[in-house]
């Protein structure tokens, strides 16, 4: 099995060293993190802070791009994607990178209303409570400030983010009984004025892109309302690095300048700026540019 990027070392004594600001992000499929998350996670891990991702499945029923790779299916597709990521976390700069209840636990649930669905081993088959306490043990070993995970709709539907959301929200609960509050959950989002910009320079620069035709704004998961945005997170310095991260998931994703598709070959903009929904809080200030903003996170214990 390809190795992951570990948890930081331990220091003096055996206890891992703990940084002030923690970052939880939790994710359906390998590939999700860099196109909503790439930038965020580069800027936070560059700044020192402990960026954890907790990976819900494999992937393994993603379809494959590159013709030279589309004999990789099921578990051979999951082990290759599994490759991608510890790549993509490298070009992000983030070492602490797990897979829900262990790799290979929760498989793939395929899109929604698919008999894939209805596999017993497929995430959307698990069982909340169950996958939650998993994800509560990493959050009592990391203790986080801030979770990151999706809205209740999953961004566009899909089962696997649909319950990565189901997981995450009662993972925070269970969390908090047990001791460890994490103190601001944010949903990934797009506000709608930028995304409707984003897709006319689109539209202006697809004759030169190598792709056949321009998705949607319906199509970029998380698009709402401009005023539900309250977190602006500015990750230009790290384009590259966002940029890097979604090339290394080449099953799933071909970029191309600033502009990316999936299996269906609709280009869409790459967002180096991320937005997000703070759910559980009233922000100090809006909108926010910081998802510790407000936070006083000199205390560790």
């Amino acid at each position: 099995m390809t190795d992951l990027p570990s948890p930081a070392p331990a220091g003096h004594g055996g206890t891992p060293p703990r940084a002030a600001r923690r970052l939880l992000l939790v994710h359906a499929h390998p590939d999700d993190e860099s196109i909503n998350n790439g930038a965020t996670m580069a800027k936070y891990a560059a700044e020192g802070a402990q960026v954890t991702l907790v990976t819900c499945t494999l992937g393994e029923r993603g379809e494959v791009i590159p013709p030279e790779l589309r004999h990789l299916s099921g578990a051979g597709l999951g082990e290759h994607r599994l490759g991608e990521l510890a790549a993509a976390m490298r070009e992000l700069g983030v070492a602490d990178v797990r897979l829900l209840g262990g790799t290979g636990r929760y498989a793939d649930s395929g899109m929604m209303g698919l008999a894939d669905n209805d596999d017993p081993a497929s995430l959307w088959q698990a069982d909340v409570d169950d996958a939650a306490r998993a994800l509560t043990d990493v959050i009592l070993e990391v203790r986080p400030q801030v979770l990151v995970t999706y809205d209740p709709h999953g961004g566009y539907g899909h089962p696997d983010h649909i319950q990565a959301h189901r997981i995450a929200m009662r993972a925070v609960d269970l969390a908090a009984r047990a001791g460890w509050r994490i103190r601001k959950v944010y949903w990934n989002r797009v506000p709608r004025t930028v995304a409707e910009e984003a897709f006319a320079r689109l539209r202006v620069d697809l004759p030169a892109l190598p792709f056949t035709e321009s998705a949607a704004v319906e199509d970029v998961p998380g698009v709402v309302d401009d005023e539900r945005i309250t977190t602006v997170i500015d990750g230009t310095a790290h384009a590259a690095a966002k940029a890097a991260a979604m090339r290394a998931h080449a099953t799933q994703i071909e970029v191309a300048d600033r502009y990316f598709a999936l299996s269906n070959d609709l280009a869409q903009p790459l967002f180096t700026t991320e937005y997000y929904e703070l759910v559980d809080a009233t922000p100090a200030a809006r909108p926010e540019s910081d998802l510790f903003a407000g936070l006083d996170t000199g205390e560790t214990a």
